[in-house]
């Protein structure tokens, strides 16, 4: 299971005194460093032991590092990075602290309105403190012969960057702040860091967002399922954030078909990590898993829950779920055959709700990792909905491999995506191809 550092307390009090929210005692500045798989977590990522009441409302901030970084004559290029820790709400209603970077532009908005807001949600990086995608803009590569992180949102960040939209990016729950496991695929708890995010930009020292600004949200993979569940669940959670356009790519939206799809392939320790955060989430899951799970299977979660998707490249490529349980049956089986685990993955699912503002969901059509029948679902029951989306799907041929079937769209349509998403944020009106979508590719394989 998880180490203990990262275990939150099964009940948190939610009381308030004087504007500011209780976390668990072990949350305090004043605890030993963390050290994750050889690297030393940066003290500014222990939360304090008490969140300002208000969500998105700033904790703290320094200067971030860009690793990536030229002189200019107006300024450093892209621009000027901060990092950031901000207030949330977790899925269980608890008060949560998400750590996160800032970078305002030194490019020029060009479009119409003040200079827009880019919310990038990560894509998977994995579950370890040392993944998170803060450190990755100042560490592109951490390599120590422990761990093995890649910055590769670094890409999407700059492009947004050069267009003249500032950028803010999360770390989710409990990637990067150390008092708590990160809850992966949680749509709640990343819905909610995304939007919070928004929120704390418009407060961070030199930005030039305010509450006016435009706002754009960008993710694919695992964050593109939380700019989906943000855009989602915006109108209730964050109406005074002024949501112009959402790009969604390869959105997890149905988390009980990409579980089969990912059993098996180079990225099948995203089980581990998926079923680490359930846990976190619901502690009344845990007997279910513990009857389920045999020692290596047991092993592997604890592993896991240090890993960056690097680590688990290397360690757990290929594995299959089959391995870990006590009667060799898949945790996909496992999963059909709970009412509970059914129950849990069931209020993940993506879909259900009318988005706010423009969607655009893009899904290779040779994926088969997060697969695209259920990504382009996710354009069908919006449409249903009366939403305005743009659906792409992006046609590659099938490598064989599930993990580059997933990845090649990433790289291949992000020039498009910006594209779209900073025209929305320009207040260009969008082209909704709902119907003409039952005409468009929906094979997969």
């Amino acid at each position: 299971m998880p180490p203990r550092r990262h275990l939150i307390a099964a009940a948190v009090a939610a009381a308030s005194c004087l504007g500011v929210q209780a976390l668990p005692a072990a949350a305090a500045t004043d605890s030993a460093p963390v050290v994750s798989r050889g690297v030393t977590i940066p003290a500014f990522y222990t939360p304090p032991a008490e969140l300002p009441a208000a969500d998105g409302a700033l904790i703290r901030s320094e200067p971030l590092p860009l690793a990536l970084s030229l002189s200019g004559l107006d300024g450093p290029l892209p621009g000027r990075a901060t990092r950031l820790m901000y207030k949330s709400t977790d899925a269980n209603g608890l008060p949560v602290a998400v750590t996160g970077a800032y970078i305002e532009p030194t490019a020029r908005w060009k479009g119409d309105g003040p200079r827009p807001l880019v919310v990038v949600a990560p894509g998977t990086m994995g579950q370890g403190d040392q993944c998170a995608a803060s450190l990755g803009l100042e560490h592109p590569i951490t390599l120590n012969g422990q761990t093995m992180s890649v910055g590769y949102e670094d890409l999407s960040v700059y492009r947004l960057l050069a267009a003249g939209a500032a950028v803010v990016v999360t770390d989710y729950a409990g990637l990067g702040a150390t008092d708590r496991l990160h809850t992966y695929v949680n749509r709640i708890d990343e819905a909610h860091a995304v939007l919070d995010a928004a929120r704390a930009a418009r407060s961070v020292e030199g930005a030039s967002v305010t509450a006016a600004s435009r706002v754009g949200l960008y993710g694919y993979s695992q964050g593109g399922g939380a700019t989906a569940a943000a855009a989602e669940l915006q109108p209730a959670y964050a109406p005074d954030v002024a949501l112009a356009g959402t790009y969604a790519g390869a959105p997890p939206a149905n988390l009980t078909e990409v579980t089969k799809g990912i059993d098996g392939t180079e990225l099948a320790g995203a089980l581990g990590w998926s079923l680490n955060g359930f846990l976190q989430t619901d502690p009344e899951l845990r007997p279910i898993a513990e009857a389920h799970l045999n020692a290596a299977g047991k092993a592997a979660l604890a592993d896991l829950s240090t890993m960056c998707v690097g680590d688990a490249l290397l360690h757990y490529g290929y594995a299959r779920s089959t391995k870990w349980t006590t009667d060799g049956t898949s945790l996909g089986d496992i999963i059909a055959a709970t009412p509970a685990l059914q129950d849990f993955l069931d209020t993940q699912r993506i879909g259900r709700l009318k988005p706010a503002g423009p969607v655009r969901v893009a899904t290779g059509t040779s994926d088969n990792l997060v697969p695209h029948g259920q990504a382009r679902q996710l354009a069908v029951d919006w449409c249903r909905k009366g939403a305005d989306v743009t659906y792409k799907p992006v046609v590659l041929p099938n490598v064989i491999s599930p993990l580059l079937n997933h990845f090649g769209p990433l790289l291949t349509d992000q020039g498009a995506a910006v594209s779209w998403l900073t025209d929305r944020l320009a207040g260009k009106p969008a082209a909704s191809n709902c119907a003409t979508l039952p005409l468009q590719h929906h094979t997969f394989t």
